[in-house]
């Protein structure tokens, strides 16, 4: 684990108990490209927002040690054949993260956005590939 995953924990508690953190995320991004804002056009983004909320809970559970189910199964859902999101959308995902982040953790700073993106990237690289399969 170590304080990386531990810090990246607790910045993720100190910012997703209000439901504006999730609002803010997905302005953020869908403000990334007009490709992104398609891809959530005729989405429930209430739905949205709490998918958003346990799909970052387990990419962190899984830093920490929980077993590949979970992220096996998130590749799969955004995966070509499934969701079909693309590689390339998720630089953009962390970006609108750290930005969101940036916002609503008090403590965030230079050195935890790097704990933070040394912490989710082995992560959203195993996700992203597995488009092809």
């Amino acid at each position: 684990m170590g304080s990386q995953t531990d810090a990246v924990f607790q910045s993720y508690g100190r910012s997703c108990n209000k439901p504006v953190f999730f609002e803010d995320f997905y302005s953020i991004f869908v403000g990334k490209s007009q490709e992104i804002r398609d891809m959530f056009r005729n989405t429930d983004m209430q739905a949205q927002k709490s998918l958003l909320r346990s799909g970052i809970l387990v990419l962190i559970m899984h830093a920490r040690g929980m077993p590949d189910t979970k992220v096996n199964a998130l590749g799969k859902s955004h995966s070509r054949k499934a969701l079909n999101v693309h590689p390339r959308h998720y630089a953009h995902w962390l970006d609108a993260l750290m930005e969101t982040l940036d916002r609503h953790d008090p403590e965030f700073s230079p050195t935890l956005e790097m704990a933070w993106r040394n912490t989710l990237q082995p992560i959203i690289d195993k996700i992203s590939g597995m488009y092809e399969d």
